[in-house]
């Protein structure tokens, strides 16, 4: 059999990551990169069978920086047939300038504390959340074949709309590493004046300032793209941080622990672990052959936290209906069918135990 093709665009961190997963799958790997001794690197290194461009591959996966990722992915779709994705922290902006059913916007959460080559390994993704982004005028086909691709590298898949995306990931992601940065920022100006400090820090402040350790080049575009989703997570966190200093200054004991105590709890209930195959039930959704019908279902199931471990379709003879399968967490089922009932589906489920 002809192993399945796929193009990377940027052979840093995430792309070469993807490269030695995917040719770990069987794939056969082509790559490029902006800096064309990067792209060498990445063959060097097990990440590429090739570089150079692939016009047949099945999907091209675009890693670069997000300000350049719209333009590129227009190149690799004006290439070929196949179906492209990117895995840029913004998705609303890059989603809308490409504007292509066959494109679809990817986010993996998942990173190093190194840079590049030295950290990219085939294994990066597993356990990881790795975003989805249909829309109305995605392709089912191309997202199925999108979802396939990642959830072997070992991710767990999430569905949600463009914007919903930048929203969540400014608050978890972006001001998560703008506040890093600006504590390690506050410790650096202190160690000056104070040789200890640093010397001084503690695992807690360790914990807390990591993220700041990464590379600061992807932040520009980064925070221009989501200006207005990042702004707006500041100022909540302004409000908030005002707020606990309120708390503190009145040396309020009560509303000090009221607060940390539903922190801890909210903290120890983030979500870690992947269901066996034995405690997953399949939901099966009769659906109309029309445009948005697959990023409906599939973000309702994001808005509910209901991870989708596997999809298929199963287009209709007569070509006007099909049925979405869904495999879920058995204990997500029923909340995601009484919720697709209110939406007008009619599903049905099945335990695979």
């Amino acid at each position: 059999m002809t192993a399945p093709r796929a193009a990377i665009v940027g052979t840093g961190l995430i792309g070469a990551s993807i490269g030695l997963a995917l040719r770990a799958h069987g794939w056969h790997v082509t790559g490029t990169d902006a800096d064309e001794a990067r792209a060498k690197e990445a063959l060097a290194h097990g990440a590429l069978d090739e570089v150079g461009v692939d016009p047949v591959a099945d999907v091209t996966f675009v890693a670069t920086p997000v300000s350049s990722v719209a333009t590129l992915a227009r190149e690799a779709l004006a290439r070929g047939g196949g179906v492209v994705t990117d895995v840029g922290s913004v998705k609303g902006p890059i989603v809308a300038a490409v504007g292509s059913p066959r494109f679809i916007g990817g986010h993996p959460m998942a990173g190093s504390e190194q840079d590049g080559l030295d950290g990219a390994h085939a294994t990066l993704f597993a356990g990881a959340t790795w975003v989805l982004t249909p829309t109305e005028a995605t392709d089912a086909e191309a997202y199925a074949l999108v979802r396939s691709v990642v959830a072997t590298l070992g991710a767990e898949v999430v569905a949600i709309a463009p914007d919903r995306h930048d929203a969540l990931v400014a608050l978890v992601s972006h001001v998560p590493h703008l506040v890093a940065a600006t504590l390690m920022g506050l410790a650096a100006d202190g160690a000056e004046e104070h040789a200890q400090l640093l010397r001084l820090a503690a695992g807690g402040f360790r914990d807390m300032t990591r993220i700041a350790a990464g590379h600061p080049g992807i932040w520009p575009d980064i925070c221009a793209e989501n200006r207005a989703a990042i702004v707006a997570a500041l100022d909540t966190l302004l409000a908030a941080l005002s707020g606990m200093r309120g708390v503190v200054d009145a040396g309020d004991r009560s509303g000090l622990l009221t607060s940390l105590e539903a922190a801890r709890a909210a903290r120890s209930n983030l979500p870690t672990a992947v269901a066996h195959p034995e405690d997953l039930t399949e939901v099966r959704v009769p659906v109309a052959d029309r445009p948005g019908v697959l990023a409906e279902v599939t973000t309702l199931a994001g808005e509910l936290s209901v991870n989708i471990v596997d999809l298929e379709i199963a287009h209709s003879a007569e070509g006007e209906r099909g049925v979405l399968v869904l495999v879920v967490d058995t204990g997500d089922a029923e909340r995601l069918r009484l919720a697709l009932l209110d939406r007008g589906y009619r599903p049905s489920t099945r335990g695979l135990a």
